[in-house]
């Protein structure tokens, strides 16, 4: 028997876990035509919005005949999705179809928006109910067969949806349209849309437009506007972002059929378009105009307030995950060698946090592992050597593998930080569900000697090292999230580094983690201290069974973070039903065996098919953070980070302080309940009129992946002060209350 065999189950376990996530699906509802054609869409709803695809074809599907399909967002009250241009903030829906074959899709005719105030910002958007319309272009080579009898069409949207937060919300779509012919169910709300998209002006009226720099605004000209207007105050949209001061109220009047406005310039003016599009509007019509511009732009501001790394971030990855993500993925980071000297203090950082990890509390299971191999090899001191040495290689080439995956990633332009194996909810339950084998094991629930062949049976007598080896990769599996508060420099160092830099770092980190074994297995002193074998080693065993169990509640409690509490109530009755089938193969003898073994696993497989999707699927992003400190001002609650949002801040004048976090960080948890918790301390950040962000990286999110990057770090807990006029101030991440006191009173 060995608690270590049930690491050989690890693979099988992730793989089941893959399984288990692709049983997810997204909502639909189809509706029937009289013939059997499906003309109804797929419907998608979040607390926020109800999204459906859906489609008017009155002709059937053919070569010149018309073909719309369209996204309609039915808003929740307060909430709203955003136009091409969002204005201050925010990000457009995006699109992706998967046609069939002789179909292309044009770009969405976009309805005239309104103006939402946001503070002393404003943004372009919609609420209430929207459908964002697409034309499709049918060829003659459209051939859906002899006996298809509907077309299909896939797609993948992403919306950013905000009311004071922003979450980014994600559908993938199915929708079946009938060849053959009508397809009218939709016609009034595409017929509403076709009305709410702007005329275009035509280019004899657009050329009689101006557009003029004039100090720090531009002088707007249109002619060719219908006569009804004459008189209005319109609405003023530049398709073209940051070019003009959103929420600014723009001067304007009427010089007989011409219409003109003195509009704002944005102080961070970034873009120059040339000619510059527009839409004016009124009474939810609009009018489409290319304006040419007069003597040209001035140089633009030398910088901006959101910075260019975060607003990449943010239009990169508005959603999460699918191949949307990966059509917007981040722009890479510049790779560059480091000078020998930080190098060398990076590798040494990573030597020392390596060291330091094996006090942390992500380790305690692996060390209960660890302890009990010692006792076993104590006597031995050639199995203890080599025992020592496999860890030592397991751990090294766990580091390196992981340290590779995260530079392939980077190369192929993904936005991944340190510990993200930690953000899928598949991986934890995996290590949940090993955490929970490894615990009934050493429990003595089950052994494997009695039921496995003499071969497998003897395999780990023969090959001690492949055990000693899993547990290094095991170690690593657990403990890598654990590892930035002692060197968040050096893993964010290695971000900019070239691979082999890159690579030494992992491995100094990997060492570090695996030199306490590695030397007690090559010292005979620490040998000789160990006690010898006996009877005390069973009650040994058993009783770390119980850091197995506490951690499988830790691992539940971080997937409860990520998929809400039906995830982590399914995830248990999974841990539940897991144990019984082990029960039922393991313990069980004779007819009772024969009669159990096979309906338990029956009940897991079940349960696997039916649950697995809660446990695996990804909530939408918390709409807030909910205020911690009792306090009900601005200062004194926390509120949910968003990109670009200290910046903002800031510009307003008020001092931002901001927690990156994560629910599977122990030292996040650890300082959000003692340091950040502190009466005192919460006192003087209201004192001091400080605005509170958490960000919460528990699920993945490349955009506080970038901004951790933006601060040298690729890991969590991170603690960032920003002030008007001044650098930003990075804490450390065992974080003390004189340390941030000391940070507020410089301010």
């Amino acid at each position: 028997m060995s608690f270590k065999r049930t690491q050989r189950w690890l693979p099988t376990l992730l793989f089941v876990a893959a399984g288990a996530a692709s049983f997810g699906a997204s909502a639909q509802i189809q509706l029937k035509s009289s013939s059997g054609g499906i003309l109804g869409s797929s419907t998608v709803t979040t607390p926020h919005v109800q999204a459906e695809l859906i489609a008017q074809a009155p002709d059937g599907i053919g070569s010149g005949k018309p073909l719309w399909l369209g996204l309609q967002i039915t808003h929740q009250p307060e909430w709203h999705t955003y136009w091409k241009n969002p204005g201050d903030s925010g990000l457009p829906t995006q699109i992706e179809w998967k046609l069939p074959e002789g179909i292309d899709a044009g770009e969405i005719a976009w309805p005239v928006p309104h103006k939402i105030p946001l503070g002393t910002l404003a943004n372009y958007g919609y609420e209430g109910t929207v459908l964002l319309p697409v034309p499709m272009t049918v060829a003659s080579t459209f051939n859906p067969g002899p006996l298809a009898k509907d077309a299909t069409f896939q797609v993948n949207a992403t919306w950013l949806v905000c009311r004071k937060e922003c979450i980014p919300e994600e559908g993938t779509f199915t929708l079946q349209v009938p060849v053959q012919g009508t397809t009218a169910l939709n016609s009034a709300a595409f017929d509403a849309a076709a009305k709410a998209h702007p005329q275009n002006l035509s280019a004899d009226a657009s050329a009689k437009g101006s557009v003029k720099v004039d100090g720090d605004a531009i002088n707007v000209r249109v002619a060719g506007l219908p006569g009804e207007l004459k008189g209005k105050t319109l609405a003023f949209f530049p398709e073209t972002e940051a070019v003009i001061e959103t929420a600014a109220e723009i001067e304007q009047q009427w010089d007989g059929d011409v219409w003109s406005a003195r509009v704002p310039l944005s102080k961070q003016r970034s873009e120059s378009p040339s000619p510059m599009p527009v839409v004016l509007a009124s009474d939810g019509k609009g009018w489409r105009a290319e304006l040419p511009v007069d003597g040209g732009w001035p140089k633009t501001a030398a910088a901006a307030t959101i910075s260019p790394a975060l607003e990449a971030a943010l239009k990169a990855n508005a959603q999460l995950g699918g191949d949307a993500e990966a059509a917007f993925s981040a722009t890479p980071t510049a790779v560059t060698p480091a000078p020998a000297g930080i190098w060398l203090a990076a590798l040494f950082g990573a030597l020392l946090g390596g060291l330091i990890l094996n006090l942390m509390p992500c380790v305690f299971p692996v060390l209960a592992i660890k302890v009990i191999g010692f006792a076993q090899h104590s006597q031995d001191r050639r199995a203890h050597r080599v025992s020592g040495l496999a860890y030592t290689a397991g751990v090294i080439v766990s580091f390196l593998a992981l340290g590779g995956l995260m530079l392939g990633l980077r190369a192929a332009g993904e936005a991944v930080g340190w510990g993200f194996q930690l953000q899928s909810p598949g991986v934890v339950a995996a290590l949940a569900a090993l955490f929970t084998v490894i615990g009934l094991n050493l429990a003595g629930m089950f052994e494997f000697r009695s039921l496995l062949p003499s071969s497998v049976a003897s395999l780990q007598a023969r090959h001690p090292v492949a055990d000693s080896f899993l547990t290094g990769v095991l170690a690593v599996a657990v403990a890598s999230p654990c590892t930035a508060p002692f060197m968040g420099a050096s893993l964010g160092l290695t971000a900019t580094l070239p691979a082999l830099q890159a690579l030494t770092i992992f491995a100094a980190l990997g060492l570090g983690l695996a030199l306490p074994y590695l030397l007690a297995s090559w010292i005979p002193a620490v040998a000789r201290a160990m006690p010898r074998p006996g009877a005390w080693m069973d009650t040994l065993r058993r009783l770390m069974a119980f850091p197995m169990f506490a951690t499988v509640v830790w691992l539940v409690w971080v997937l409860g973070q990520q998929s809400g509490i039906n995830g982590a109530a399914a995830l248990l009755g999974l841990l539940v039903a897991l144990a019984m089938t082990i029960w039922a193969l393991f313990s069980l003898q004779g007819t009772s065996r024969r009669i159990l073994a096979p309906i338990s696993l029956l009940v897991l497989a079940v349960m696997l098919w039916t649950w697995a999707p809660r446990v695996t699927q990804m909530l939408p992003e918390p709409s807030a953070v909910a205020a911690e400190s009792g306090g009900t001002g601005d200062a004194q609650s926390w509120r949910a980070w968003q990109s670009g949002l200290p910046e903002q801040l800031v510009a307003q004048g008020q001092p931002v302080f901001v927690d990156f976090t994560a629910a599977w960080c122990v030292t996040c948890q650890y300082n959000k309940t003692t340091t950040l918790a502190d009466a005192d301390l919460i006192r003087d950040f209201a004192d001091k009129k400080v605005a509170l962000l958490r960000a919460d990286w528990t699920r993945r999110d490349p955009q506080i992946t970038a901004a951790l990057r933006e601060l040298g770090r690729s890991g969590v807990p991170v603690y960032v002060l920003y002030a008007p006029g001044k650098a930003p101030v990075v804490l450390t991440e065992l974080l003390s209350k004189s340390e941030v006191q000391s940070a507020l009173a410089a301010l």
